[in-house]
């Protein structure tokens, strides 16, 4: 394969030469034309001339045919007249081959199509992947309603004419006052290092103080680190990287500048202002933590036991006990006094007193006693006079009757002695509903107390 580097004396000979045959045949082609034109009303009679050039094509080829390329990035572009197709649509047709097979005259060219009947100005030729040193021939014909015009050709060697691209990426790292910058290899389209292709490549590094207006630096560079030396400490510095190559004298564009600050040594003053800070922050988050959980148990305790007790003479009758914190509405001692308006302290209840002979005296009276009369016997108190007895017979009646009812009472429990004595005591009987009869025959009642005698 022809490359670049080795055939450029031949390439400058043979491009001349082609140069030279170019010029002539298009001077012949002019004249020709000019003179067909000059006799275009013996047109049908001497010759004929088409409408679009002597080389009887209608179409104008492409114009400007270039290529634009960014390390192994390769497309071709190339303009066309907007009005020379009309109203039809134009497309173009693209092809390659390397050059060195156009030496061989009796073997047929194997053009390679690269894009076919594409409306647009340009094709992309990366995914073939042209070799870096090789030298291709590159043609371009434009298509309007089925009629083609002329090829437009142009010769395209990657390692001279390729542009270079800056470094992919800069890194800056810190190494005390100073600082480090990490450069990473242009890419191919593969991702693959450019230096594959240009071995002579290196990098041109500029870095200045940001704060400073002063003229920036500059730092040429083989390899792809480098320290950068007499930086201030604790100062911002900018880097920017450029790719060169001295062969064929490619430079790329500077990369996108990439500013860090420097490190250096501590001042102790500010190493305790650190501590001071750090503890002073420390203080006041343990202090807001602490004041935190205090502030929430304290709620918690308000809510769940208040301080404002039940008074003692509420929690009597509201509780169930004295000590006990749970309420009641009513209790079983105080429902009484609750349900009355007022109370009145009565004295206890007149107890009366009687003596029961037995049945057989009560049934045969003694001699001398009429069957309906009876006695009333009253005692004084100790501190009277002394006892005394009242005998009337204005009472005997009432006093006949209630004897008639004890009898009745006794006789109808007679048959169970142990109910009767439940009921009544044979030497004491409590009669509280006889008061009322007895109330009214009593005048003199001593100690609420009376005794009846038979």
């Amino acid at each position: 394969m022809t490359t670049c580097g080795h055939l450029k004396t031949e390439t400058r000979g043979k491009m001349a030469a082609a140069d030279l045959l170019r010029v002539h045949s298009q001077r012949d082609s002019d004249i020709e034309h000019i003179v067909c034109k000059l006799l275009t009303p013996l047109q049908p009679i001497l010759c004929f001339c088409p409408a679009g050039g002597a080389d009887g094509s209608k179409v104008p080829p492409p114009q400007n045919v270039i290529t634009k390329t960014l390390n192994t990035n390769y497309t071709l572009s190339w303009d066309w007249p907007p009005g020379a197709a009309g109203t039809h649509a134009v497309t173009f047709t693209t092809q390659y081959v390397p050059r060195y097979q156009l030496k061989f005259k009796k073997k047929k060219t194997n053009w390679i199509t690269a894009c076919n009947q594409t409306s647009h100005r340009s094709c992309d030729l990366t995914r073939f992947n042209l070799h870096y040193l090789g030298i291709f021939v590159l043609q371009v014909r434009a298509t309007v309603d089925g009629q083609h015009s002329e090829w437009a050709q142009t010769e395209f060697c990657p390692d001279k004419e390729a542009a270079l691209g800056p470094p992919s990426n800069v890194t800056l790292a810190p190494a005390g006052s100073d600082l480090d910058v990490v450069v990473t290899d242009p890419l191919t389209s593969n991702n693959t290092s450019m230096r594959e292709h240009v071995p002579n490549l290196y990098y041109h590094v500029q870095y200045w103080e940001r704060q400073a207006d002063g003229q920036a630096k500059r730092l040429r560079i083989n390899t792809t680190m480098v320290t950068l030396p007499g930086l201030k400490a604790w100062t911002w510095y900018c880097v920017r990287v450029q790719s060169r190559d001295d062969f064929y004298s490619k430079t790329s564009d500077f990369t996108v500048p990439h500013c860090m600050q420097t490190e250096g040594s501590i001042p102790w003053w500010n190493i305790f202002l650190y501590f001071l800070g750090s503890l002073l922050f420390f203080f006041l988050i343990v202090l807001g933590t602490i004041y935190g959980l205090f502030r929430c148990c304290k709620t918690m305790k308000d809510v769940l036991n208040p301080s404002d007790q039940m008074p003692s003479h509420l929690k009597k009758y509201l509780c169930s006990s004295p000590g006990s914190d749970i309420p009641r509405l009513l209790t079983p001692d105080s429902e009484s006094e609750l349900l009355c308006e007022g109370v009145t302290i009565c004295p206890p209840p007149t107890v009366l007193e009687i003596h029961i002979p037995p049945a057989e005296e009560l049934a045969a009276p003694p001699s001398g006693l009429e069957p309906n009369s009876s006695v009333r016997h009253s005692r004084q108190d100790s501190s009277s006079s002394g006892d005394s007895g009242v005998y009337s017979s204005g009472g005997g009646s009432s006093s006949s009757s209630a004897l008639k009812h004890l009898s009745a009472v006794r006789h109808n429990h007679m048959g169970s002695d142990d109910s009767f004595k439940g009921l009544l005591d044979p030497e004491r009987v409590n009669l509280r509903e006889m008061t009322a009869h007895l109330k009214s025959q009593l005048e003199v009642a001593d100690e609420g107390v009376v005794d009846v005698c038979v």
